[in-house]
């Protein structure tokens, strides 16, 4: 098994009604998603990290995803994003990763039903407290239109409930097929996390 980790800052925007439903307020679960067809688009800036040696450092990833209630297990489908700059061994370990083939703490890998397209783009991430922005050239972006009314403390599984996270309403379109959408005023997410094997 391989021995990585990787640290950084965390913003996702979903089409879901804040507070998402799948967060927990005050650590209360929530529930399904809003509307019974999540889409989303998540992004990760690792400020730090490896995966056997190859620096991850700097690295901007991406994923648009979408889901439906109704389906059995309500498998993700989903396109990841890695930004240009990235070498070829540091690609390779951002697909293990990110696909849940190299284990660890990354539970959220374990609902990605279908993996439609990794692409190498363009990503540009505003990670800043209130600001927080997502632009992935020629395919997606989303962004904070304003912070959500919260009474008191909210998690989500992804980046792991251990880590508080403020939610905000936002925006976000995504032109990749078979992912299209486009929304506002609907649900945002920013935090930190800390994935390893």
């Amino acid at each position: 098994m391989s021995k990585w980790r990787i640290a950084g800052s965390y913003y996702e925007s979903c089409n879901c009604q804040a507070v998402c439903p799948c967060r927990r307020v005050n650590g209360r679960p929530g529930g399904r998603s809003t509307y019974g067809v999540c889409m989303g688009l998540l992004s990760w800036h690792i400020l730090a990290g490896g995966f056997d040696g190859v620096d991850l450092s700097g690295r901007r990833v991406a994923m648009a995803i979408t889901y439906d209630n109704d389906e059995p297990g309500s498998p993700w489908t989903v396109i990841l994003y890695v930004d240009e700059a990235t070498s070829p061994a540091a690609l390779t370990a951002l697909e293990a990763i990110f696909a849940g083939r190299a284990g660890g703490n990354m539970r959220f890998t374990a609902e990605i039903g279908k993996t439609v397209a990794v692409r190498k783009a363009v990503i540009e991430l505003d990670h800043r407290k209130g600001r927080e922005s997502i632009a992935v050239r020629g395919f997606a972006t989303a962004e904070v239109e304003r912070p959500a009314d919260v009474d008191g403390t909210v998690t989500c599984g992804i980046p792991g409930h251990d880590h508080l996270g403020i939610e905000s309403i936002s925006r976000s379109e995504v032109a990749d097929d078979p992912l299209t959408w486009s929304y506002e005023g609907r649900c945002g997410f920013a935090t930190d996390f800390d994935y390893h094997s």
